[in-house]
């Protein structure tokens, strides 16, 4: 159990429904050669989180085609209706939908509180043409954007795909998800930090990541920019926090990176 002078939130957290959890969870692990540790659904999470004094959870789903993402998007919301003190929910969008300004708004009549990308799932490069409309309505109606960032294996979200984005929408925020880009975090740091709509979060990335170098690339971009999170299902929540107690931050540098600037910029 966490000291309880930390409020504990898990900014990336992929929950599905019951019957199709388990596919869902081997098809993640599959794409990236991994055995994901939990089974995707929304009692496990809150139980590991119970188990470890985690408060609270992000949670979000990705649309692989445009038809899933009104289901999507209502399942989530559901499951915060029916846990509305434990989860935050993210709504999905798909850049080939023929309404993308009513999906946003069905987003908000919703109530979630920002939009959740895959380029590398939904296979879409982040500076294609199709995501513009995408951003540009995020912007204007001030909706944050986690999106999953880097990849050595492919070009969808790499750094140089995102720096042209983050240049032209400039009151666009954006969390890229992996410190910025799973499997090529230096790369990322280096050509990401100290944009100032940008922020990261933490999920699976301190697994691979030296504790030195993983506090450096944390203070690089900024402990007031770093959300914690732990990319449940392929990861666990409780192992997660367990290696981000143990990097050499201060007690501020903790609160911040473990609540408070999640709900800064969800605006919670």
């Amino acid at each position: 159990m966490i000291d309880n002078k930390f409020t504990v939130i898990d900014s990336h957290c992929h929950i599905y429904p019951e019957k199709i959890a388990k596919p869902a969870v081997e098809s993640t692990g599959r794409f990236y050669d991994m055995t994901a540790l939990g089974d995707g659904t929304v009692n496990s999470l809150l139980k590991l989180g119970e188990s470890v004094g985690i408060d609270r959870f992000v949670v979000q789903s990705v649309a692989t085609t445009p038809h899933q993402v009104k289901s999507i998007n209502e399942f989530i919301a559901r499951e915060v209706e029916i846990f509305p003190d434990k989860l935050i929910g993210l709504g999905t969008l798909h850049p080939e939908s023929e309404d993308l300004k009513g999906d946003l708004e069905h987003i908000k009549e919703l109530g979630l509180h920002g939009v959740k990308l895959h380029p590398d799932i939904q296979q879409f490069k982040i500076d294609d043409y199709r995501c513009l409309k995408i951003y540009e309505l995020c912007e204007s109606e001030n909706i944050p954007i986690l999106m999953h960032t880097g990849d050595y294996r492919y070009d969808y979200s790499n750094p140089n795909r995102l720096l042209p984005v983050l240049e032209a929408y400039k009151n666009l925020t954006i969390i890229g998800a992996h410190l910025g880009g799973w499997s090529v975090w230096e790369e990322a740091c280096e050509k990401l930090a100290g944009y100032p709509n940008f922020y990261v979060d933490s999920s699976s990335s301190l697994y691979e990541l030296p504790v030195d170098k993983a506090t450096e690339i944390i203070r690089r971009y900024g402990t007031d920019r770093v959300l914690f999170g732990s990319d449940y299902p392929v990861f666990s929540p409780d192992i997660e926090l367990e290696r981000f107690m143990a990097l050499p931050l201060t007690n501020d540098e903790k609160r911040a990176i473990l609540s408070e600037n999640v709900l800064k910029l969800y605006n919670l």
